[in-house]
């Protein structure tokens, strides 16, 4: 099951099978992901967690989450956020797992209360972000590998009017630093004339990257204002572009309808014509 589907359904399991009184609340407190899969039975099936679908067609370019996947400027990777607190080894008589971590977590969307407070108070959180702009047509670019993307850059890669969805695919793709357990300052990302030129003269409202930040490590603030200032704009991080050709394709991106927050896991995929 999709990690950010898991808390809905097993609180429904919660639900369904109430668990025995011989369960403890660390019942089974051993951690799994992504090198952690739930053991089978001898004569099950070995999982598969494929990254194609539909015989290549449907791309998942979510990342997995998994105890070494990078977190902000941390250097030990986002750590333990899973637990099954209810085992049934111990007796319940069914799982139950728990876990806690950033709304920033892996590949995720921002809302614009994450940089504004007054939109944060006033509800501009991730429940209330377009499902259109998160759904349709989309464009993969290839960035220029030397350079960060400056105003310069988004004029040199002539993306077209009208496009309103665009997945930018980096040297950080290249480098693998979304499969690197270490924080790294030196991705590549959006410059602060970049954003603008963006904002000023196209018509992207959704903004993909292959780091856990739209904007360079200098520029962060500054980026994240002017693409959320308008509430127009929904970039979504942490993309994972690997082997992913450059052109157009159909996107949908859902994150969870999390009332207050301003930030929130997402699974996106892509669809190829």
């Amino acid at each position: 099951m999709a990690p950010l589907l898991l808390s809905c359904a097993l609180l429904l399991a919660h639900a369904m099978f109430p668990l025995t009184a011989a369960a403890s609340s660390a019942a089974y407190p051993q951690p799994y992901g992504i090198d952690q899969p739930c053991t089978a039975a001898a004569d099950d099936h070995v999982p598969v967690r494929p990254e194609v679908y539909g015989g290549g067609r449907i791309i998942d370019i979510s990342h997995r989450y998994h105890p070494d996947m990078p977190a902000w400027e941390s250097p030990n990777g986002i750590g333990r956020f899973l637990w099954l607190t209810r085992s049934m080894k111990n007796g319940s008589v069914a799982n139950f797992s728990e876990m806690k971590l950033s709304v920033h977590t892996g590949t995720h969307v921002d809302a614009p209360g994450h940089v504004f407070d007054h939109y944060l108070d006033a509800g501009f959180d991730a429940a209330s972000l377009d499902l259109d702009v998160l759904n349709g047509d989309a464009l993969v670019v290839d960035v220029p590998r030397d350079t960060n993307i400056t105003a310069e850059v988004m004029k040199s890669l002539n993306i077209p009017k009208g496009v309103r969805r665009v997945l930018f695919r980096t040297l950080n793709t290249d480098r693998g630093l979304m499969y690197k357990k270490a924080f790294d300052t030196s991705y590549v990302g959006f410059m602060n004339d970049g954003a603008q030129w963006l904002v000023d003269n196209t018509d992207i409202k959704l903004v993909g990257v292959d780091y856990l930040s739209v904007a360079t490590f200098d520029d962060l603030l500054p980026c994240h204002l002017i693409f959320l200032e308008g509430r127009e704009i929904i970039p979504v991080e942490g993309l994972k572009l690997d082997g992913v050709e450059a052109g157009i394709y159909s996107v949908h991106c859902l994150p969870l309808r999390l009332v207050g927050a301003e930030g929130s896991p997402v699974r996106c995929i892509l669809i190829k014509p």
